[in-house]
């Protein structure tokens, strides 16, 4: 016996039902991405390297 790939968990899905959520999610998966447009390209990392950073920070500092 195989199990089921759709499974109702609530209530009572007639197979039309089924059939049609089934034919979305395929529909869903077979679609393909747009590509980017365009990809910025950073002269700095988005983020901060500790290794980097000086050692004392001021308490008054923002940074």
């Amino acid at each position: 016996m195989t199990t089921p790939d759709i499974r109702v968990e609530k209530g009572h899905a007639e197979p039309e039902e089924v059939a049609a959520i089934t034919a979305i999610l395929m529909a869903r998966a077979a679609a393909r991405p747009e590509p980017s447009v365009t990809h910025r390209i950073r002269a700095k990392a988005g983020w901060r390297r500790l290794e980097r950073e000086p050692g004392f920070r001021a308490p008054h500092s923002w940074h």
